[in-house]
């Protein structure tokens, strides 16, 4: 039996209430992108150490997962548009099923190829949960809180990332006293393939816990019934637009441009941050295992959760560009300590650097998504600002490569100081292009 709703669709596809079961519910699948993409941080060293590449090669974990994300948001959109929210939800957890089924194989073929297919299978399921839900959390309800709904579904999103490197620490990496490349340094022969084996093997073990919750939330999402959250069509307007039309229409929009931009630079930050801060703990650390350097990724996920709440309220008193450009600067800085201080000390600005992120991404997302005033062009500008996530692909292979060429990891923070300076020269313009006592209140970014 479906469980129902019993809030109203507006005509401008909104909602008159938001039906809470369904909205809590949906937000249950943020956290599961968050799982997903703090494994792949915990995946690089992993990966690095047995199959014994350089940083950028390992940093192509990111490109693969980030790069499904790109190839199939815009057909995700339009099947979407052309069946429902709750149907791209529901295409996407099964895509999503069988990425992490695909483990099983990879963790006995034991090729790096494999392993990278079967991520980017998992990131194309995600594609198309993100392209829904992140779009579809902020129609649930009346038009004026669109984005603090968004901003709820996405305090989710870190609690999933925390989750998954603490599957990670424990399953992955075990409580080895010497890192990966000290264990396999130590033996050769048919005894350090088979060391190399179990290894790989263990990479298998958190996707079956993440594949049992991805099976009861499909349970769950059939049996619900969701709205259709669609405007209503006006008299002689098109039923629907077109990935030409509406790429005409969005290019036209530079506010909009803007804000993709800020996006790719946004997550490329972010990502590239994150997939290097447990091997900064060991080059830095020596004698450190894996094991032991996860513990700086826990407190980087705690810290981006944490720090969500004080740029909450200095959002809600200053208004979210004054506040962005501020934590921007004190981003870029802290970074470069990083990059250039010492050693002991510069292992810790990384997971510190969290506390600066967690307001970035709602913030663009629902500024940018909100310049579309004519929402049939939504759900196929939605996808476009999911494809931004390609940024998350493009950063890490350049922070890699730095790391190669330069020899020094830590120097490689160079890269997301850059990223951090862009984000602020993105919203000093939009400082300047908004009027400053115009600046959206504080409840359309009090959830994230």
């Amino acid at each position: 039996m479906l469980i129902p709703t019993k809030a109203r669709e507006t005509g401008d596809g909104y909602l008159d209430r938001t039906p809470m079961f369904q909205f809590i519910l949906l937000s249950l699948l943020f956290p599961m992108w968050g799982a997903a993409a703090g494994l792949n941080d915990v995946l690089i060293p992993q990966f690095k150490a047995v199959f014994g590449i350089s940083d950028a090669a390992a940093a192509f974990v990111q490109s693969a997962f980030y790069g499904g994300y790109f190839l199939i948001a815009i057909p995700a959109s339009r099947v979407i548009k052309a069946t429902s929210y709750k149907a791209g939800v529901m295409i996407g957890l099964a895509a999503y099923i069988v990425g992490c089924a695909l483990f099983f194989p990879a963790s006995h073929v034991g090729t790096y190829l494999v392993f990278l297919a079967a991520i980017f299978v998992v990131a194309l399921g995600l594609s198309f949960l993100e392209t829904s839900a992140n779009t579809y959390s902020s129609m649930l309800g009346p038009r004026k809180q669109a984005t603090l709904r968004l901003n709820i579904s996405q305090t989710f999103t870190p609690l999933g990332n925390l989750t998954g490197v603490l599957l990670g620490k424990f399953l992955v990496f075990g409580a080895g006293a010497e890192s990966i490349e000290a264990q396999l340094g130590a033996v050769s022969g048919a005894e350090r393939q088979a060391l190399s084996d179990r290894l790989l093997g263990q990479t298998l073990l958190p996707y079956t816990y993440i594949l049992a919750v991805l099976v009861i939330l499909f349970v769950l999402f059939a049996v619900t019934r969701y709205p259709t959250c669609r405007p209503t069509r006006r008299e002689n307007e098109p039923e629907s637009a077109g990935v030409g039309e509406t790429l005409r229409y969005l290019t036209r929009k530079p506010a909009f441009m803007k804000g993709i931009a800020a996006q790719f630079v946004y997550v490329g930050l972010q990502t590239t941050v994150w997939s290097f801060t447990i091997r900064l703990a060991l080059e830095n650390t020596p004698g450190m295992s894996e094991y032991d350097a996860a513990n700086f990724m826990i407190v980087g996920f705690v810290c981006f959760f944490l720090g969500k709440f004080p740029a909450n309220f200095l959002i809600g008193r200053f208004g979210p560009s004054r506040v962005l450009i501020v934590y921007s600067i004190l981003g870029a800085l802290l970074l470069l300590f990083v990059a250039l201080g010492p050693t002991d000390l510069a292992v810790w600005g990384a997971p510190a650097a969290s506390l600066l992120m967690g307001p970035c991404w709602p913030t663009i997302f629902g500024g940018t998504l909100d310049t579309i005033d004519d929402k049939r062009y939504q759900e196929t500008g939605g996808a476009i600002l999911v494809m931004a996530i390609v940024g998350g692909a493009v950063v890490p292979v350049i922070q890699g490569f730095v790391s190669d060429l330069s020899g020094s990891l830590q120097f490689s923070f160079i890269v997301p100081a850059v990223c951090f300076l862009l984000i602020m020269g993105y919203f000093v313009d939009h400082l300047r292009r908004v009027d400053p006592e115009l600046e959206e209140p504080a409840t359309a970014h009090a959830g994230h």
